[in-house]
């Protein structure tokens, strides 16, 4: 097999890239195709009008975002906005729900709700960024670079008139500023750095620099409004601070070690900070951060919601903001997320799954009376098949929003009574190429992993399958090592677009197994920390090991399975191609881990990787077992690597350093390495999608299609 280093889109290798790029899939004309799959859009962002009578949401389609109104009568959405290169920011509702407003090109735009051309509200020579809307719709708070300095300054601008007023400046950044209920204040960051450090490896070469880039936190401050004194928030560096009533700010922190997670709250007018509850772990705190996980607090300051695995599972907690006793919510084998309050502070939303049934996830609506100790009631909103995730109030607290996925339908809006009554669809993500009859149902399964604990995974057969023959199979095991499969399309927009190549992949043939490895989310605390010391060793031999179940199948040729991973299932294919050489017959690494040594010195993940498994100081023979790279010499059968250049999550210099390895190894005819210029870790533009997933279906076709084939 010929090696392939290809950067597309670089002129000196342009005609490389046209040679070995493939100009279409491998069955064209069989039901739907790549370029079917790149259509399918991802709602997000709901925003109810103030009135409740439309809903706004942002849609995205390969990585444009434009902005679209429901009426909520079952009707398709209209367009507000078709920009070319998307939209960017939270949008928002003029108070009189006339207008929505949106940040376009540095500046802040305004659309009709009725429809019509979007123009902006104002422009300016300089970029405004974090633009949001005072409580009573009339100014804009912002960030503006200074003119002629360093950093930036917090501005509030007057609407109507134009007139602005600059309320805070620092010499390195302000950002993410917050109205208090009252529009009285202002809450915001000033001081984080983004610190660049450069590196030459001689593996790479000295003319080519790879930056690192290191974070500092920076401190919370309170203003008014109308500008003076800002106040500093006691407590830890950081931002993500809310308003707790109009003279309370709340926010949490994590400890460099992840043992300690502490809730605070802070007083408005003299920034003072006291403890208000703490979770402390022997381990790690393992709550996934795209749960809801933050303290929450209720509209009138008087609860605090918040999530804890204190008892083994992710659960609901409530307690009254003045401090007491907190009062579970939720409780049983099963995990709670998301909690968002009604806007009358009486009633939670949240979304939970349901015990031995992980990958199904449902509304459920607690109600929160009583004083001091809060007294609690629980009913479940939404049933049937599928994920019902992020639920949010409209402003008369009447009706929910939320998200929905199934195995027929990728993610999209519906809205639900908070009382009584059956949902209303709200968009339609999936393109009319794509028939939702030939889509393919996962079946949850288990298998016993390498210390005979049971494995959770998803079982996916192609409709028709001759179950008398023996067909090709594709372990896929998903990125994050916090995440998880579901019973159908992924919530996330970064995993939906891989259960949907691997649909497309069903209609050529191939069983697809997802297995849900220990660190897993939806399973509770002692499975997500399962990998506590132990990175790259049980949890890796779980993901592999679902190649034995595949073995046990008769339709499953155990001579044509294949791996492939994103990210930490890139870390996990490289372990599985080189600590089993000859379990798969091909494997296909997108932006994998190749060496956590090399992960924990990128400051921007060291505090997580020393979380798991301490330093490589302390741990040498943990990081030994976590670096694939150290024995690549053992690959033997064909693997094809794929990366985006301007990736943070797994710097591309990983991919580089392995490409360089396996060279040296003398393995030149078993890899190739392919480049995005430009594209994050998450592959989302058109091109790149259309062009990765072109070369995986010919890859896995070239060597697991044809029984025989190396």
């Amino acid at each position: 097999m010929k090696t392939l280093v290809a950067i597309c889109g670089v002129a000196l290798l342009a005609a490389a890239c046209s040679a070995s790029a493939p100009s279409q899939s491998v069955s064209p004309g069989a039901g739907f195709t790549i370029d079917d799959l790149v259509e399918i859009k991802h709602p997000s962002t709901p925003l109810w009008s103030p009135d409740g009578t439309r809903l706004l949401f942002a849609w995205d389609r390969a990585g444009i975002t434009n902005l679209y109104l429901s009426d909520l009568t079952g009707g398709a959405p209209t367009a507000l906005t078709t920009e070319a290169d998307g939209i960017a920011g939270t949008p928002f509702w003029s108070r009189d729900g006339q207008r929505v407003f949106f940040a376009r090109r540095g500046d802040l735009w305004a659309v009709p709700a009725i429809g019509g051309q979007p123009a902006p509200v104002w422009t300016t020579p300089a970029a405004e960024s974090d633009i949001v809307l005072s409580p009573d719709g009339s100014r804009a708070a912002f960030v503006r670079p200074n003119e002629g300095r360093p950093g930036a300054s917090l501005f509030v601008r007057v609407l109507d008139g134009g007139a602005e007023t600059r309320v805070a400046a620092d010499e390195r950044s302000v950002s993410g500023p917050v109205w208090s209920p009252d529009g009285s204040r202002l809450v915001f960051t000033a001081g984080a750095q983004a610190i660049r450090h450069e590196q030459t490896p001689e593996y790479s070469g000295a003319k080519i620099i790879y930056t690192v880039t290191e974070r500092v936190p920076g401190q919370s401050f309170i203003v008014p409004a109308s500008g003076g004194r800002a106040v500093r928030v006691g407590g830890p560096a950081g931002g993500g601070l809310r308003w707790l009533g109009s003279d309370q700010v709340i926010f949490d922190r994590q400890s460099a070690d992840y043992k300690r997670r502490t809730t605070y709250v802070a007083d408005a007018r003299t920034g003072d900070a006291r403890v208000l509850r703490e979770d402390v772990d022997a381990k790690f705190w393992s709550i996934p951060g795209n749960t809801g996980a933050a303290a929450q607090p209720s509209p009138d300051g008087k609860w605090v919601a918040f999530l804890s695995d204190r008892d083994g599972w992710d659960h609901l907690y409530v307690m009254a903001a003045a401090g007491g006793e907190a009062v579970q919510v939720t409780s049983g084998a099963f995990e709670a997320w998301r909690p968002t309050w009604s806007p009358d502070s009486t009633r939670l939303a949240f979304d939970a799954n349901l015990p031995g049934q992980p990958g199904t996830r449902h509304v459920g609506i607690a109600t929160v009376s009583g004083s001091g100790t809060p007294q609690v009631a629980v009913t479940t909103r939404t049933s049937g098949r599928g994920t019902n995730i992020a639920p949010e109030w409209s402003p008369d607290g009447s009706r929910l929003v939320y998200q929905h996925t199934d195995p027929a339908n990728p993610a999209d809006l519906y809205v639900i009574s908070a009382s009584e009554g059956e949902p209303v669809r709200v968009s339609d993500s999936l393109p009319a190429a794509i028939d939702r009859a030939r889509l393919v149902e996962p079946e949850f399964v288990t298998y016993p992993g390498p210390d005979g604990q049971s494995v959770p995974g998803w079982l996916f057969v192609p409709k028709g399958l001759d179950r008398s023959r023996k067909h090709p199979a594709i372990v896929w095991i998903h990125g994050d090592g916090v995440n998880q499969n579901y019973d159908g399309w992924h919530v996330q927009r970064n995993y939906a677009v891989y259960y949907s190549f691997h649909q497309y992949l069903m209609q050529q043939g191939y069983v697809v197994f997802a297995p849900d490895y220990r660190g897993s989310i939806g399973y509770g605390r002692d499975w997500r920390q399962g990998v506590y010391m132990d990175v790259g060793g049980r949890d890796a031999q779980d993901a592999w090991m679902s190649a034995n179940y595949l073995k046990t199948l008769p339709y499953v040729d155990a001579e044509r399975m294949g791996v492939w991973g994103l990210s930490y299932g890139g870390f996990f294919t490289m372990i599985a191609v080189t600590d089993q050489p000859n379990l798969f017959a091909a494997g296909v690494n997108v932006a994998g881990v190749v060496d956590y040594a090399m992960y924990y010195e990128d400051p921007y993940h060291g505090g997580w990787t020393a979380s798991r498994i301490g330093t490589p100081e302390e741990n040498p023979e943990v990081y030994r077992k976590a670096s694939p790279l150290s024995h690549v010499n053992r690959l033997a059968r064909p693997l094809l690597v794929l990366h985006g250049t301007a990736d943070v999550n797994v710097p591309y210099l990983h991919s580089v350093r392995l490409a360089d390895e396996l060279l040296k190894q003398g393995k030149g005819d078993l890899f190739e390495f392919v480049s995005y210029p430009g594209e994050f870790h998450y592959f989302t533009r058109a091109h790149v999608l259309k062009d990765a997933w072109t070369r995986v279906d010919r890859f896995f076709a070239q060597h697991l299609r044809t029984p025989g084939a190396r």
